[in-house]
């Protein structure tokens, strides 16, 4: 239907990676037909989209990194590769039919709630629309954070982000600089290690990386989880339970890292002989407090005499390359593997919700959603991978799953008891924000080290202190106790 000059639509999703994807293909199951996906990029798939760098993957198992209702039993890998998931999000999206419900290249810059007409009006860059619900699915990697570093547009090189790779820039024979030691630098630094002339890897504090058994699936294995009923669920469970029960350690007794951190000691001392680049890559904060990572190259590629591990400070980036205290470090390419704005959930966009109340200054003290899915004075407007709702032990499709419910659940609530709007209650948010912050306390992510879990003053509010059955549990429905509404007939 149209209001006023803009079309209205029943649901509009901001974005389309693994959260936009599955929301709206629960929504049609559930017979909401309704729904437009707005994606700024020309393609779908998120982080798995743009991020597109030599040896980018996955660091949870494939059987378990997709949906629960889209099996796909031909993973090429244990761990997928970056190509392969974004072509099974697409087989997602054109299979459940949502693929025509995506406007490409429209960017969205503000959203205001009109509570007049229970409307959100959503301005884009190519024109204006109005939706019943919102539901943002933008996740929290997809800002990339460049580093502060004085002269960093001095340098006459190539320059440019992990997230932002430029496949145009021939690496062979480069002196190639890697700033930050991350999950993509480690995907990274093993497979442009080959081709550089000099890998410098600008190291600011040492990441615990452990083995990543990855390897391809056998013919064989891809034929008996067609052929046997259930193998394919059987192993999915398994996964889950062996990456669920690492929970402990992550959120309730720190001091169980201790085991994980004698492994990962093990496989240092096996993969790097000279001691003193081995004592440089051990950690000096507790394991679990930054994301451990994942590789069974990583340390091999810094054994090569090409590469050199740079643990000076950077003092400033020059026109020839980078300074330390130790001196200067000549570069053609500088590859900034520096991560992203992960607790800037809806920047840059306006949201506007209730009274002229915007979002980002609600949040100006850090993010709050109540269940990470629902904001105060925001009516109608859902989160997808809000805060509260990372995790350091499983898959984020579970916690997305867990979430496409309840939402469901909230316009199912809209749709049944005709309400033009629900709002949840400051007290309900509140508390659970004081909930979350109590337990944080005890978890392994508040054990002394500055993560990107972390806001600038030092809260966390990015991970989900607790079980990822737990948040299913409290996410199984909404209560209609925790949300203020109002009906149709009082408009």
């Amino acid at each position: 239907m149209r209001f006023g000059t803009a079309m209205t639509h029943s649901v509009v999703i901001i974005g389309s990676g693994f959260g936009g994807i599955g929301m709206a293909i629960r929504l049609r199951q559930a017979g909401v037909r309704d729904v437009v996906i707005l994606e700024k990029a020309g393609d779908l798939g998120g982080t798995w989209r743009d991020n597109t760098y030599p040896g980018a993957a996955c660091d949870v198992p494939s059987h378990l990194y997709s949906f629960s209702f889209e099996r796909k039993i031909d993973w090429s890998r244990r761990f997928p590769p970056q190509a392969e998931i974004l072509e099974y999000l697409r087989h997602c999206a054109r299979e459940h039919g949502v693929l025509e419900g995506i406007r490409f290249g429209t960017e969205v810059t503000e959203a205001r709630f009109d509570e007049d007409a229970a409307l959100w009006r959503i301005s884009t860059t190519t024109g204006d629309l109005a939706a019943r619900v919102l539901v943002s699915a933008c996740g929290q990697l997809n800002r990339p954070e460049l580093p502060p570093i004085e002269g960093r547009e001095s340098f006459t090189g190539q320059a440019f982000h992990s997230s932002r790779w430029d496949h145009g820039t021939d690496l062979r024979g480069k002196r190639v600089a890697v700033i930050g030691t991350g999950a993509s630098a480690v995907q990274i630094v093993p497979e442009i290690a080959e081709a550089a002339a000099e890998l410098l890897l600008f190291q600011r504090s040492a990441p615990y990386v452990i083995d990543k058994p990855d390897r391809p699936y056998r013919d064989w294995e891809r034929a008996a989880l067609r052929a046997v009923p259930g193998l394919y669920a059987l192993s999915r469970a398994r996964i889950y339970a062996l990456f669920e029960a690492r929970a402990l350690g992550f959120i309730r007794y720190p001091r169980l890292m201790g085991i994980m951190e004698r492994g990962f000691r093990r496989h240092l001392a096996e993969q790097v002989a000279d001691p003193a680049l081995r004592a440089e890559l051990v950690p000096g904060y507790r394991m679990g407090c930054k994301r451990i990572l994942l590789s069974g190259d990583y340390y091999p590629a810094l054994n090569r005499p090409n590469v050199r591990l740079v643990t000076d400070p950077i003092e400033r980036v020059t026109p020839a390359g980078i300074r330390t205290a130790g001196g200067e470090h000549e570069a053609d390419v500088i590859v900034y593997a520096t991560g992203f704005r992960s607790t800037e959930f809806l920047s840059p966009m306006k949201i506007v919700g209730r009274d002229g109340r915007e979002l980002n200054e609600a949040w100006r003290d850090g993010a709050q959603a109540h269940l990470g899915i629902t904001v105060s004075g925001f009516p109608n407007l859902f989160l997808l991978y809000g805060p509260y709702t990372n995790l350091g032990h499983n898959s984020i499709i579970y916690m997305l799953e867990s979430q496409f419910r309840y939402v469901l659940g909230c316009v199912e609530a809209l749709r049944g008891a005709g309400l033009d709007w629900i709002d949840v209650r400051p007290d309900v948010q509140d508390a659970f924000t004081r909930e979350m912050q109590e337990r944080m306390r005890s978890t392994v992510w508040e054990a002394g080290c500055r993560s990107w879990y972390m806001t600038a003053g030092g809260k966390v509010v990015n991970n989900w202190p607790g079980y990822t059955f737990a948040y299913r549990r409290a996410t199984r429905r909404p209560d209609p106790r925790h949300f203020r509404a109002r009906r149709a007939a009082a408009r």
